[in-house]
């Protein structure tokens, strides 16, 4: 039998109180630019405060690749074997299964390193807490664009969604989503299950639709929609679905990073701009942009009252994931 391959001898790095133990560190997870498991190891060193606040208390399903982003991807909704005692977890269960699993759930830094360790790229987070895993605190709104949609559509309707959400009176914390798209975030009262959260999300992309008719659409079944369009995916608000954290990298070769923007950032940025290799340099400058989140809560109810409204209008529920 073959040896296995060697990729430098282990290195061990001091996190807050704990020592986490990389092994393989020069294995090229990036092939664009070269960086290693251990360049990625420091890049989530390098955002600490802005990494855990996204993944605090929230259950996360990792995205891991043992052997690299050129490799096989595989998604880990159970904590990898072998976690130290001082890794924390919530357990969840799946009705549709029937089963449980015990999903990481961050609470200090050293927990990402290990999951690294683990050969985890990105952290996908629930948009609900320990505490009450089955009542979201934060409502996702994620600009979608269809293959033949630019960039540019993508700004405009950045701004019809801030429009909306200057509005009702709600703060939106916006990031590049790592991909093509963008991604905007709404800090809401734990009050209400997943469906409500979905309904609310519904309402407020069908009301940017109306604004922008000509460049959005609320067409769940993506055979049905126009690829030059952008989709407001509000099924990113139903439970177990998961979009990457702010400052979690990508399983791409350039390793790109889904990356707290401001808003008057929305018509100079593109998503290429944010890698593994420049967002360390603009993270110690300006520090985490999400930083406030937690201090800018919304109240759904305006929003559930437009799906009422919709509703008694004829409205039909467009699709999601389990139909």
């Amino acid at each position: 039998m073959a040896a296995k391959a060697s990729f430098g001898e282990p290195v061990e790095l001091t996190v807050g109180d704990r020592v986490v133990r990389v092994s393989n560190p020069e294995r090229v997870y990036f092939p664009e630019r070269g960086e290693t498991k251990l360049d990625l190891v420091r890049y989530y060193l390098s955002v600490g405060d802005g990494i855990v606040n996204a993944l605090r208390e929230r259950p996360c399903m990792l995205h891991r690749f043992p052997d690299g982003v050129s490799g096989e991807k595989v998604h880990q909704k159970r904590l990898p074997r072998g976690a130290p005692d001082w890794v924390q977890t919530v357990r969840l269960y799946f009705p549709r299964f029937g089963r449980t699993a015990d999903e990481l759930c961050v609470t200090e830094l050293a927990a990402v390193a290990w999951a690294v360790q683990m050969s985890t790229v990105e952290f996908h987070p629930w948009n609900s807490r320990r505490a009450d895993p089955e009542k979201p605190d934060e409502w996702r709104i994620d600009l979608d664009p269809g293959p033949e949609c630019d960039w540019a559509t993508v700004r405009r309707v950045a701004h019809v969604t801030r429009e909306v959400l200057d509005e009702l009176g709600a703060v939106g914390w916006p990031k590049t989503s790592g991909g093509h798209g963008m991604h905007v975030y709404v800090r809401i009262r734990p009050e209400h299950g997943f469906p409500d959260v979905r309904r609310a999300a519904l309402a407020f992309a069908r009301e940017v639709e109306r604004r922008a008719p000509q460049d959005v659409t609320t067409t769940w079944w993506r055979k049905d929609r126009d690829p030059r369009k952008l989709f407001v995916d509000y099924n990113q608000n139903t439970r177990d679905h998961t979009i990457a954290a702010a400052y979690s990298v990508r399983g791409n070769p350039l390793g790109t990073v889904s990356t707290p923007i401001a808003w008057p950032e929305v018509d100079h940025v593109v998503p290429d701009d944010f890698t593994i290799a420049t967002v360390p340099a603009r993270y110690a400058e300006i520090g985490d942009l999400h930083a406030g989140i937690d201090q800018a809560v919304f109240d759904i109810a305006p929003l559930l009252e437009w799906a009422d409204r919709d509703e008694r209008q004829g409205a039909d529920d467009p699709g999601q994931p389990d139909d």
